[in-house]
């Protein structure tokens, strides 16, 4: 198989990045094609990797490292553009490359050139710095005292507030009229056999935030159908992924409702889930 055949079913997810990473469709988009002429112009320039989408990303990355492409942009930037500009540039990438693009961080090392614990060190100084810009009220729906704890600890940890801890779905819709979250941390079984989706999808009826699901029972939620959570931690969890995801849910901002538990995970659907090649080709044989 040619080179041109090999990376040509990855170029939807490379200018996804490349958008994701210089803030703008103009941007990204003329960084795409300058690794392509790049590649067109020394294709032994491509890095060795068992892995060719991993080769692809770090040959994107050393030419977006070492060029700069003066083009205007003209798209109007969202929210979510402006906050990734606020990043700096290497933390941005392993952020993007793991929540984003979904790399592991064997993967994000490789295409970083850096070991793995710098990877996990650059992820955490995203998500800190993410934590910054998206500081926000907090409600936590858990029935169990600890874990309630751990997580309001946490929480407090990067930077955001409590709003209320519930544990009911009544009082989640209590909490909620007093103090519109920014976050929601929701348990699934609750303390008076009350559902933790019930009450989601009832706060998620007057506005949109995002929500993270913590279970010990994700096959309640990942049943191959749709919707989906777009964030779901299984209990018992790891402080450290527990950081990872509030900041990836506040920095994308998606919201997470799904089918009521009655309908057997099957029922109607709510709102969508989160979602100058010269100078090039020199940069990629250093």
């Amino acid at each position: 198989m040619s080179l041109a055949e090999t990376i040509a079913p990855q170029l939807p997810y490379l200018r996804r990045f490349a958008r994701a990473l210089t803030g703008s469709q103009e941007s990204g988009d003329a960084y795409v094609v300058a690794v392509l002429e790049t590649l067109v112009a020394d294709p032994q320039s491509f890095p060795e990797s068992n892995m060719k989408r991993v080769g692809l990303y770090k040959c994107f990355l050393k030419v977006w490292n070492s060029i700069s492409l003066n083009r205007d942009d003209v798209a109007p930037k969202t929210r979510v553009d402006l906050s990734l500009e606020a990043i700096t540039p290497r933390p941005r990438q392993a952020f993007l490359l793991a929540s984003v693009e979904g790399f592991t961080t064997q993967q994000i090392a490789e295409i970083l050139d850096c070991s793995t614990r710098e990877v996990s060190a650059l992820i955490e100084e995203a998500g800190e710095q993410i934590a910054e810009q998206t500081a926000t009220d907090v409600l936590i729906i858990e029935d169990e005292p600890l874990i309630s704890m751990d997580l309001e600890a946490l929480v407090k940890g990067l930077g955001h507030r409590v709003s209320g801890i519930a544990r009911t779905h009544r009082e989640a819709i209590i909490e909620v009229k007093k103090k519109q979250p920014g976050l929601v941390l929701a348990d699934i079984h609750l303390a008076d056999g009350s559902s933790g989706l019930d009450a989601v999808n009832e706060i998620l009826l007057g506005f949109n935030l995002p929500v993270i699901f913590i279970t010990a029972f994700p096959e309640r939620l990942l049943t191959g159908e749709r919707p989906e959570p777009t964030f779901l931690i299984t209990k018992p969890f790891e402080p450290n992924t527990v950081r990872a995801l509030v900041s990836q849910a506040l920095f994308f901002g998606t919201n997470a409702r799904v089918p009521d538990a009655s309908a057997g995970l099957g029922g109607a659907r709510g709102p969508k889930l989160a979602t100058s090649a010269s100078s090039g080709a020199r940069a990629l044989r250093t």
